[in-house]
């Protein structure tokens, strides 16, 4: 019988300030009021405040010179400090309970030797962003790197649009208002590279 040893993922270290903002707010949502971690060593309050000077922070450094970028690293090297901490709490409450660990908002890798298939993703949620855009959450899938989506529109060909480390606020840019754009997903990594797509879903972008 193959042991499933699943463990918190540390990527979100490796995200983009952008990614990275949206997957802390995710764990805000999630671990507020989440009976499953009464002790977290930073309160959802004090991560609360540390986001938010990282997010104002990139707001600022998108606009300002170096000391503005300067002051934008270092609440995101807080941040991440307080994440792995956090992490590694979820981890000792969560243990093998994949669902436990998953509620935390982190996500899971699969740290077993032996090499499985990834599961397929679904869509959880699409929703419209400012004009052009649309906001994607799959399901996580443990043990993925990444998670591609396609998009088409009518009989055209798939197109690959986003490949993104996460699988919650996936962004797609650049759409054609009025237009309806059929998009599916997978995983990416495991001992076959990828996962199967997922069922195509149909969106119009506005």
């Amino acid at each position: 019988m193959t042991t499933i040893n699943n463990r918190v993922a540390l990527g979100f270290t490796q995200l983009t300030d952008a990614d990275a903002d949206a997957f802390c707010a995710n764990v805000i949502a999630k671990l507020t009021g989440n009976t499953a971690f009464p002790n977290l060593p930073l309160t959802v309050a004090g991560l609360t405040a540390q986001y938010t000077t990282f997010h104002n922070a990139c707001a600022a450094a998108a606009e300002g010179g170096k000391i503005a970028r300067a002051a934008r690293d270092a609440a995101r090297t807080v941040l991440d400090t307080s994440l792995r901490a956090i992490a590694a709490y979820v981890q000792s409450i969560a243990g093998q309970d994949l669902t436990v660990l998953l509620s935390s908002g982190f996500e899971a890798i699969n740290t077993s030797r032996t090499q499985t298939p990834l599961e397929t993703p679904n869509f959880t949620k699409i929703e419209h962003g400012n004009t052009t855009q649309l906001f994607i959450s799959v399901t996580t899938v443990p043990n993925a790197r990444s998670y591609e989506v396609q998009a088409k529109t009518g009989t055209g060909n798939w197109q690959t649009v986003s490949v993104v480390a996460q699988s919650r606020k996936i962004v797609l840019e650049n759409l054609t208002p009025g237009t309806v754009y059929d998009l599916q997903v997978r995983a990416i990594g495991g001992s076959t590279g990828s996962s199967l797509w997922s069922a195509p879903v149909s969106q119009m972008a506005t």
